[in-house]
């Protein structure tokens, strides 16, 4: 069993690891073999779209799921707060002979088209009335936090965004793991973006988390 990074971070400002961090990482350490061999003699940009805690990204490069010593890592999130966090999380844990870079954007906005080859992305998946506005201030604490929960209606506005997106994030050969809860109707979503696009979809692990089911599901092309 692979080792799980450390963390501390200021959890008012950031969101806290929890049951779907470690299905997560759970579910990468299972796909270590198969990350293993797909990017065995290229270059692989690993990027994690909100990254938090940076507990996901810091997982990765410790533990080396990607096998090339010179892998890109990018960690990529909304909020100021957790780009610090995820900096601080893989120094934390000595992941320094690793490249990492914070960016902070709105999902795949600040990043080229078709040249990702391993996405994660745990979304704001609790259903709400509508998703939080980004706050004008760095200051406005529990606003960026309520961005890592709040996903609008069925907890699918800013999944269903990047769904959309999926395509052009995606290297001809890349790899999305994207975590869902129950109430996000998972398979219907599926069957629907199934319907629109050509991709292999294949559901990696799921576990119940208290009174919540969550799954992660892999994307690639056909």
């Amino acid at each position: 069993m692979l080792p799980t990074p450390y963390v501390k971070c200021d959890y008012h400002k950031v969101y806290e690891p929890a049951e779907d961090s470690f299905l997560i990482l759970d579910c990468l350490e299972k796909e270590h073999e198969f990350l293993k061999q797909r990017f065995s003699n290229s270059l692989a940009i690993v990027c994690e779209i909100g990254s938090g805690s940076g507990i996901v990204t810091t997982f990765l490069m410790q533990n080396k799921i990607i096998p090339q010593e010179n892998s890109i890592h990018l960690a990529v999130d909304i909020n100021p707060w957790a780009l610090e966090a995820t900096l601080d999380t893989a120094k934390l844990n000595s992941c320094k002979n690793n490249f990492l870079e914070v960016i902070q954007t709105d999902l795949n906005s600040s990043i080229r088209n078709n040249q990702v080859d391993v996405l994660i992305f745990n979304p704001p998946y609790v259903p709400a009335e509508s998703v939080p506005d980004v706050p004008e201030s760095r200051e406005e604490a529990d606003q960026w936090l309520d961005l890592a929960l709040l996903g609008g209606k069925d907890g699918m506005a800013i999944t269903d965004k990047l769904l959309q997106q999926l395509e052009q994030i995606l290297s001809p050969d890349g790899v999305a793991y994207i975590l869902f809860c129950a109430r996000n109707k998972p398979k219907e979503v599926i069957q629907t973006f199934l319907n629109s696009y050509r991709w292999n979809v294949k559901l990696v692990e799921t576990r119940k988390a208290g009174w919540e089911v969550l799954s992660v599901y892999s994307f690639t092309r056909r």
